[in-house]
């Protein structure tokens, strides 16, 4: 029997009206309830789906939000694989996930529009947004969001630095449709040479690739085109090889500048071996439809070169809309949004920034110097003494990072060394400073202050705090976690935000190609831990030999792993981007465990060293249980 109080009636106009006083069914609430319910979630909009974006989507879990997603991206790419999409070793396809599969199994109520946001009202609290669609069915391209809290996760764009001639006639490299852009633009240049009307001068110019910038995305780029060049184009194109060239610009003194010193020596000699002609202290002032316009850095000599191809990859700029909303709040002279250390915009409320769109301006010890002595001198006897700092030593730590840093830095055990720097031959014990004391023994903390890069990682990482910061608000407004409030009372709700990069152990043995012998190399090093996952990196030829699915599994055994993943790489010696998104795409990795051949391994070690913030062990396929010789000089970058 069907009780008709819970149906609904149908209406004039053929809408569903549901009953008021309908309870739910089978626990499903009703309309009219759920209506109840989102008029009390505060609305979370969410702009952009890149690292930072997505993490926060994935991380929130308070199903009191109501989230609303707007893009004109439908979908998340893992960027670092982008040089290898640009030359088919791996396809666009699966670098990309859609946004709706990744928010469909939340909890949390969480909607996507593709659109643009063009506008931020932070006094009103308004989107102005427009749809990405060229032909709206009801003619409509604009519309207006409102929003409780904003979650601002744009990114950035390309830095052009305002140079004549980029925009029109160089490609970028910063979404999956840059990557199939190039790809094809490298075909056509093939294609074109190859016609029989070319003389070799025009063979030459054609295939002239022109790689602006010498940083990650540039150097992985110029590596994936010499591949692919040599490996595969050759066979295409056999009598074309001899005219090909790969030039990589570089305004610095170095490429890779960012990275250790072993790993850019390497990046350069290797470069030099496989004839990319790398040009450092070159700037790039003018680029044409058929010539780049370079100046050296040390004499100014203007020279140009032409070129087939050209693909700018020089850093990050500001996106309009930043700079819009940069204006209004009063930050119009910085470069990005300028937040707290708990990623709140500064001068808005509710309104967050993550990612390579904002910066963290770090407050100095020196701004509260005086508020932080007279937060510990309780007794207001004028001085401090090493009982009443220990109380509040953690929350400084916590509250400046710097301070830690420092300390890291002078290589003193903690805080106390630093303060008796400034009493001479004083036990710590009976140390007592003034404010003048106080102040110059901490006068040179702020000295360590630096700002994050700009990497996948960091906006990673600030995605899932600021989810955790939302998911636990109510909570912490109660009970708060956060260090003391310097200046005022109380505490604050959260602890501030720290990038927290794993320190890396490499453990680098040799093996027989036996699978059992590689087992008991690898036995000594795991029966002391206990791993719950690991991702195994090899060579092809390696892994084949090895046998890679039965070597995975038995170390899953051995290890008492509960998960593992085995990725082949590339034959290419740089190969950052498939490491990085294969590690950042596993939430958890605590083992690494990388195979190859002899040399290969310490260079695949070493490289893997500066991506996989956890355990490393090296299993190197040799015939003989000594490393050779050649070996030596790698040894150094993996140490």
């Amino acid at each position: 029997m069907i009780d008709n109080s819970i149906l609904p009636e149908v209406g004039g106009g053929g809408s569903l009206v549901a009953y008021a006083d309908a309870g739910p069914t089978n626990g499903v609430p009703s309309i009219a309830s759920t209506a109840n319910l989102d008029e009390k979630k505060k609305k979370v909009v969410v702009l952009g789906t890149g690292w930072a974006g997505t993490s926060f989507l994935k991380n929130i879990k308070d199903p009191s939000y109501e989230v609303q997603v707007i893009s004109p991206r439908n979908y998340f790419a893992f960027t670092p694989l982008l040089p290898s999409v640009t030359c088919g070793t791996v396809e666009a396809r699966s670098i990309v996930e859609p946004i709706r599969n990744l928010v469909r199994k939340k909890r949390v109520d969480i909607r996507f529009n593709e659109a643009e946001c063009y506008k931020i009202d932070a006094e009103n609290r308004k989107l102005y947004c427009r749809s990405n669609e060229n032909n709206n069915l009801n003619g409509k391209k604009e519309f207006v969001v409102d929003y409780d809290y904003l979650v601002i996760a744009v990114g950035a764009q390309v830095n052009t630095f305002n140079t004549p001639g980029v925009v029109e006639n160089c490609h970028f490299l910063k979404e999956v449709e840059d990557a199939q852009r190039i790809r094809r633009t490298v075909i056509d240049c093939f294609e074109r040479a190859s016609l029989p009307t070319l003389d070799e001068e025009d063979r030459k110019k054609i295939l002239h690739f022109a790689v602006v910038g010498g940083g990650p995305t540039g150097v992985e780029f110029a590596a994936e085109l010499h591949d692919f060049v040599n490996e595969d184009l050759v066979k295409l194109y056999p009598g074309l090889q001899e005219f090909v060239k790969i030039t990589l610009l570089e305004a610095g003194d170095h490429i890779l500048n960012m990275f250790d010193k072993r790993i850019t020596t390497f990046a350069e000699e290797k470069f030099r071996r496989d004839g990319i002609d790398v040009k450092t202290g070159s700037m790039v002032i003018k680029v044409t439809d058929k010539e780049i316009s370079t100046k050296e850095m040390k004499n100014g000599e203007i020279s140009s070169m032409p070129y087939g191809m050209t693909v700018w990859s020089t850093g990050i700029g500001t996106r309009p809309i930043i700079k819009d909303f940069m204006t209004q709040i009063g930050q119009a002279n910085r470069r990005a949004l300028a937040t707290d250390e708990w990623l709140r915009v500064e001068g808005c409320d509710n309104v967050y920034a993550l990612g390579d769109c904002a910066t963290i301006n770090q407050r100095k010890v020196m701004e509260d110097i005086s508020a932080i002595f007279s937060k510990a001198d309780k007794d207001n006897s004028g001085t401090l003494t090493v009982k009443e700092f220990q109380e509040v030593i953690d929350d400084i730590c916590e509250r400046y990072p710097q301070v830690e840093l420092y300390l890291k830095n002078k290589q003193m055990h903690n805080i106390v060394d630093l303060l008796k720097g400034s009493k001479e031959d004083v036990a710590k014990e009976s140390i007592e400073l003034d404010i003048e004391e106080f102040k110059s023994a901490l006068s040179q903390v702020d000295s360590q202050m630096k700002n994050l890069p700009a990497t996948a990682q960091v906006a990673a990482q600030q995605g899932a705090y600021l989810a955790h910061c939302f998911n636990r608000m109510e909570e912490c407004e109660k009970y708060p976690e956060g260090p003391l409030r310097f200046r005022g009372s109380g505490r604050h709700r959260f602890r501030p935000f720290r990038y927290r990069p794993r320190q890396v152990d490499i453990t680098v043995c040799c093996s027989s190609i036996l699978c059992t012998n590689i087992l008991d190399n690898l036995h000594h090093w795991a029966e002391n831990k206990r791993l719950h996952n690991f991702l195994g990196i090899g060579c092809p030829l390696a892994t084949a030999l090895s046998g890679s699915g039965t070597l995975s599994m038995q170390v899953s055994k051995l290890v008492g792993v509960q998960e593992h993943w085995w990725l082949r790489i590339g034959q290419g010696d740089l190969f950052l981007g498939e490491i990085q998104v294969a590690y950042e795409s596993i939430e958890t990795v605590e083992l690494v465990l990388v195979l190859a051949f002899d040399d290969q391994l310490l260079v695949l070690a070493a490289q893997v060293k500066f991506l996989c913030h956890c355990n490393i062990y090296g299993l190197m396929i040799h015939t003989k249980f000594s490393l050779p010789n050649s070996s030596a000089k790698y040894m150094q970058m993996i140490q």
